[in-house]
Formats: structure tokens, sequence, C-alpha cells
């Protein structure tokens, strides 16, 4: 029989191996699609979880639940349109979004059919993480915050905008995550489960029914 601490940690496992690869392989494929060859001669554009795992992040996450990949590298000064920066930010957290969808409509579709034995409920178990875990990435990776997605996505989106207000905080932006995710909650401030926690349990209620 395998124990909870046994099974989230597979649970994990598998999210890394699919979750986190696609999320980089999205940033490279549109960023070549837009002109920025960086991606290939860097060899990301592959879903190859070794490309693209960071050895420290991968063993947090197996640890904690928090952890990171490797960034593609990107250059800006490549891209052929004006919403290619955009795009190539967005693709990121948009391919979490997406897996989480398709996971959404399988357990919806198969989930009532799978047998009431253990590996049927591993299944629906699985499928409801993949959900949750990918809106998770998607909501979080939004944060204007570097290192995070959302602060390019602003900069491609409004750049006036973070150029006032947020361009600043880029020489502070790790440190003032690791605030938000460490220090605010001893003094009750929950960014995260306004921002990301929040939306995440409404949009996985709503998409698992």
């Amino acid at each position: 029989m395998l124990t909870m601490d046994l099974l989230n940690t597979l649970f994990r496992l598998a999210l890394l191996l699919v979750a986190f690869p696609l999320h980089e392989y999205a940033h490279a494929r549109v960023a070549v699609h837009f002109g920025d060859e960086t991606p290939r001669r860097a060899g990301r554009l592959t879903i190859n979880p070794l490309r693209h795992l960071d050895p420290w992040g991968t063993l947090l996450f197996l640890l904690s639940g928090f952890g990171w990949a490797k960034p593609v590298p990107i250059s800006p000064w490549a891209l052929r349109q004006r919403w290619a920066y955009f795009w190539v930010a967005f693709a990121g957290p948009l391919s979490n979004l997406l897996l989480a969808l398709l996971a959404a409509l399988l357990y919806r579709l198969v989930g009532p059919f799978l047998p009431h034995t253990l590996l049927g409920s591993l299944v629906r178990q699985f499928l409801a993480a993949v959900v949750f875990f990918d809106l998770l990435l998607f909501f979080f990776n939004l944060i204007p915050l570097p290192p995070l997605d959302g602060d390019k996505v602003l900069a491609g989106l409004w750049p006036r905008l973070w150029e006032t207000y947020f361009a600043p905080l880029q020489q502070h932006g790790f440190l003032i995550l690791l605030v938000v995710l460490f220090v605010l909650p001893f003094f009750h401030i929950d960014v995260l489960g306004w921002l990301v926690v929040g939306p995440t349990r409404w949009l996985s209620a709503l998409l698992l029914g």
C-alpha cells in the first residue's frame, strides 16, 4: 500500500516531468516562431525534461511542492513583431492553463467510468492534482515580479506602465518575491492567497465540478 507521503512525491514527480518542461518549451517555441533563434541554439526547443529542469528547483519541489525550472534564454531585440514579447512571456502560463483544461476535460469524461478501485481512485486524484497544480502555476507566474513571467507579460502588454512602476523593481524583484512568499504570511498578509490560491481553488472547483 502506498503511503500518502510516497504518493504525493510520485504525483509531484509526474507533474514536474510534464508541467515544467511544457511551460519552458512554450516560451521557446513561441520565441522561435517570432524569429528569435536563441532558444534553439540553447537546446531548449524540446519537451525533454532534462533540458529544462533545474537540479535545485527540482529537489526543492519534490520535498516541498515549491520549485522552479531553468528559464529559457530570449533575445527580445530578435523578435520580429510588436506583440511578440508579450506572447513569448504569456506562452508559459498559457501552456499551464491549457494543460489544466485538458486534465479537467479528461476528469469529466473519463472519471465517472473509472472503476472504484485503488487504481481508479489514483487516476482521478492525479487528474485533479494536474488541474490544481497547473492553475497554481498559471496564476503564480502572472504575478508581475521578476523572475516570474508576469513581469515580462506586463512589459509586453503595457510597456509604459511597466517602465513607470515595475521596471524600478527589477533589481529587487526576487527579494520582494521572497518577502511575499515567506515573510508576509507571518504577519497574516496572504498575498498568495488573494492572487493565486483563491483563484486556483475557485477555478479548479468550477472545472472539476
